[in-house]
């Protein structure tokens, strides 16, 4: 198991405080708020992994969700570097049925939204109905979805089908994302990327949208 940084490592021991003093000597060292967030979720896949093994418990997992809350909170003024101008397409988003977790997938909607793009962004616990219904009322061309457990990915591949049975299936980019998330994955699911990181999901639809 890779080591953790100091900070990942505040993060997993659920240490708000240190967490925050450290986020913001890094800000004030003038460290990338992209680099933060990695670390921040090496953090977020160890304390995923945890719940997992039934050493947190859905307590942790939402305390863990709120200190990220605050850090992004102080994060989010140096990510937003819109781009201003015509919307460069529309991104539905959101967290699978049965994870609660959104805060990788918040640092996905306000890259996307810098970037210029329009994005939907459904929450968290989205039932596959509401996926698919989005899909066809918006016609976006890209739709993400976030998991932190990797006992959601099932979820994904329902979402999948579904868009299928609905007949949108070729109209529209799928992409995986969260720390469990890795190219097997992306076979099981059937979803046409797997995003390692926020900025490679914002580049995938970049690309999808040309």
């Amino acid at each position: 198991m890779a080591n953790l940084t100091e900070l990942a490592q505040a993060l997993v021991e659920l240490d708000e405080e240190r967490v925050l003093e450290l986020v913001e000597q890094k800000i004030g060292a003038g460290e990338p708020a992209l680099n933060i967030i990695q670390e921040c979720n090496a953090g977020m896949a160890r304390i995923g992994e945890r719940f997992e093994a039934g050493e947190y418990f859905l307590s942790e997992l939402i305390f863990s969700g709120e200190i990220l809350q605050n850090v992004m909170s102080k994060l989010e003024p140096l990510l937003v570097q819109a781009e201003k101008g015509d919307s460069r397409g529309t991104v539905v988003i959101g967290t699978v049925k049965g994870d609660i977790h959104d805060i990788g997938k918040n640092i996905v909607v306000t890259l996307l939204k810098g970037a210029g793009f329009d994005v939907v962004d459904l929450g968290v616990d989205v039932p596959t109905e509401a996926f698919v219904e989005k899909v066809r009322e918006t016609g976006a061309k890209v739709l993400g979805m976030s998991a932190l457990l990797s006992f959601t990915f099932p979820e994904m591949k329902t979402v999948i089908d579904a868009l299928k049975a609905a007949g949108l299936r070729d109209q529209v980019t799928v992409i995986i994302g969260g720390a469990p998330c890795n190219e097997q994955v992306r076979e099981f699911t059937g979803a046409d990327y797997y995003a390692i990181d926020a900025v490679t999901g914002v580049n995938i639809c970049r690309k999808v949208y040309g």
